[in-house]
């Protein structure tokens, strides 16, 4: 149905609004305040449009999907900040309503055409707000919260309701993966596969235990792409040796335990592949992070970004394809 142009007019407003607001904030968080320099008269950047961006894009279905993804925690006030609790208070006090559609609008000025985000009721209502009063396009890959069990009854009640909302792609998130496996449950993640793939839309797998993306291989649960956490051990919060292999195992921060052995297997795998905690939720640099998982195998960036972090991350992702070395092959 065509729309009238009074709202066409309104939404053209709104985007382009907050596209300035996010671009103007950004340009003085990299570049300074222009007064401070001598030029009062100066006007911040605009951020550039996904042409001028030249974001590398893939493929996931027959969805288009770009290198880098706009992650959804810090959006969810979700952030893994391990033992700094106020950091929590702090996110929610900040990603307001009005500051997340500015992430997104900046995320999309920048190429970032996908974000990636569990399903909490309220970040629903705004990325559907987004979309009809903002004239967003950015993409959603969305993994339900429900838990996987027999009947798989309020499983395929939420992918159902997300796809009618408006979701792209939907994956089982990975901490109902790593559930499963943990509880020798895995006959309900090819169901999980099958339910997404049923309402029509790519249907993934997400993983922080690299086991759970060998025994869907093994099984072969089907599925058209894994979420799995890649981050190198390089920094000085890592896990150690023994800390990994012993009681504290599975201490939270603890995101991609064996990196060498996760490149091994993922090279065997020929599906798209999302890298998630490729920071170690924070820790790692994107200067680090990122080229790390592109040359070691990762076909799509999963990164959470402060609406001041995008344009240099976009940035960073850009250079990183533009010169990767890997051996695994683009597999999106």
């Amino acid at each position: 149905m065509e729309e009238r142009p009074d709202k066409m007019n309104r939404r053209k407003f709104l985007r382009s609004s907050l596209a300035a607001s996010a671009g103007g904030s950004l340009a003085m968080n990299a570049g300074g305040n222009s007064k401070s320099e001598g030029n009062p008269n100066a006007r911040p950047a605009e951020a550039p449009s996904p042409q001028q961006a030249g974001m590398p894009y893939g493929k996931i279905g027959d969805l288009k999907i770009s290198r880098l993804l706009l992650g959804g925690n810090l959006l969810t006030h979700f952030t893994h900040s391990r033992d700094l609790r106020y950091v929590y208070d702090l996110t929610a006090h900040y990603n307001t309503e009005e500051k997340i559609m500015e992430t997104m609008a900046l995320a999309e000025q920048h190429g970032i055409n996908t974000l990636v985000v569990h399903n909490p009721p309220d970040i629903i209502r705004i990325l559907k707000k987004y979309r009809r009063e903002v004239g967003g396009d950015i993409q959603w890959i969305i993994c339900p919260t429900a838990e996987c069990k027999p009947g798989m009854k309020e499983y395929a009640r939420q992918v159902e309701a997300l796809v009618q909302d408006g979701a792209d792609a939907i994956y089982v998130w990975g901490v109902r993966g790593d559930q499963l496996l943990r509880d020798g449950q895995m006959q309900f993640m090819k169901e999980a596969v099958a339910i997404a793939k049923g309402a029509g839309v790519p249907s993934g797998v997400g993983a922080h235990d690299l086991r759970v993306i060998e025994e869907c291989e093994t099984r072969g649960v089907g599925a058209d792409f894994y979420v799995k956490t890649f981050h190198h051990h390089r920094y000085p919060t890592a896990p150690k040796k023994n800390e990994i292999e012993g009681p504290h195992s599975e201490i939270p921060g603890y995101w991609c335990k064996d990196p060498e052995r996760t490149v091994k297997v993922m090279e065997q795998v020929d599906k798209p592949w999302i890298a998630f905690k490729v920071m170690a939720a924070g820790a790692i640099p994107p200067q680090d992070a990122f080229p790390y998982v592109v040359n070691h195998g990762a076909d799509h960036v999963l990164a959470g970004m402060f609406d001041f972090e995008i344009a240099e991350d976009a940035e960073v992702a850009r250079q990183a394809v533009e010169k990767a070395n890997r051996t695994r092959p683009w597999c999106s």
